[in-house]
């Protein structure tokens, strides 16, 4: 019996450091892929450090990432979700729900 025991705590210990580095790679993928996707969709008006100062940022008067911040984290989602007016784009089609709570999270990164 306590042999028994020993094997399952092993296997559950096993079980357990799998699971959980698993999800310390795919979160560190995860913010992989949200700085590239950043980088490919965002930066180009919103610059690569969030400030807005770029050719494209400046003809559609995109703020700064700090001025962003004032904006909660939700209307921040719906902006890359739905877009907003004729000056973003909306990405609904493009990233998951959670590819996009990811962006938003990597760019209020960059106001830090």
């Amino acid at each position: 019996m306590e042999r028994m025991r020993k094997v399952m705590v092993r296997s559950l210990t096993a079980a357990w450091l799998t699971l959980a580095t698993a999800g310390i790679f795919s979160t560190a993928l995860f913010a992989q892929d949200s700085a590239d996707n950043f980088n490919k969709k965002c930066a180009v008006c919103h610059g690569k450090d969030g400030s807005g100062n770029t050719a494209k940022g400046k003809k559609v008067h995109v703020k700064p990432v700090q001025e962003n911040m004032k904006d909660s984290e939700a209307a921040m989602i719906k902006a890359v979700t739905d877009g907003k007016g004729d000056d973003m784009d909306a990405y609904k089609g493009e990233f998951s729900a959670d590819q996009i709570k990811a962006l938003v999270a990597y760019y209020r990164s960059l106001g830090k």
